[in-house]
């Protein structure tokens, strides 16, 4: 058979954008609370005996399931994780999607919680150790620290160099990615994606725009 220009046309014309096959995908929901006059991001800390990040801050969240949207997965995850039904949400919108050197994708929204939800809550104790706030005032006036670590790529021994350029060695392109921590005034260290995420929003309500550029 031979391949026509009709015949890419066909395939590719009404075909959705995807994603590379190696990677997760994650969604996570910020939640703004309205208490006491001011408003605050709400912050979850994961139980301790759990095998990954025991013990450290994070959002709401967790893995995409077959069949739901990214929208979907954020308060599923969050109904499961602290027991606040989707009725007690409202989205306001989708923030930047992060794509990590780990291999993983994580959406995240940002949404409005009803402050009632804080009084019914009902924790997940296989993951979820407490939850706290932060009011949003503070991490306004308050930059976090900013570390920077290294990506480097660290191909296998048997790469076949001498098929791709002129032989080893390779000058591979190098990355580096921003860790960024905020320790907040009652204890709670806010640091790596969390802390992305965090400042991301913070930028974005500083600037008049929740949406990043």
């Amino acid at each position: 058979m031979s391949l026509k220009i009709a015949d890419i046309e066909r395939i590719f014309k009404n075909k959705e954008s995807g994603n590379e096959e190696f990677f997760k995908f994650f969604s996570i929901l910020v939640p703004v609370v309205e208490k006491d006059g001011h408003l605050h991001l709400l912050y979850e800390r994961r139980a301790k005996h759990m095998k990954r990040q025991p013990g450290e801050i994070c959002f709401p969240g967790g893995e995409l399931e077959d069949g739901e949207s990214t929208e979907e997965c954020a308060l599923r995850e969050t109904w499961e994780e602290i027991g606040v039904p989707q009725d007690k949400i409202r989205v306001i919108s989708q923030l930047d999607t992060i794509y990590t050197y780990s291999n993983f994708a994580m959406y995240c929204y940002l949404g409005v919680m009803d402050v009632e939800a804080l009084d019914n809550m009902t924790l997940n104790e296989a993951e979820v150790e407490s939850t706290f706030l932060v009011n949003i005032e503070w991490l306004m006036n308050n930059e976090p620290d900013i570390y920077w670590t290294d990506v480097v790529p660290d191909p296998p021994e048997d790469f076949p160099y001498e098929k791709v350029t002129k032989g080893a060695p390779y000058s591979w392109r190098k990355g580096r990615a921003p860790v960024p921590v905020y320790e907040e005034k009652d204890g709670n260290v806010i640091w790596g994606l969390t802390a992305r995420i965090t400042k991301r929003v913070i930028d974005s309500i500083k600037s008049g725009d929740i949406r990043e550029s």
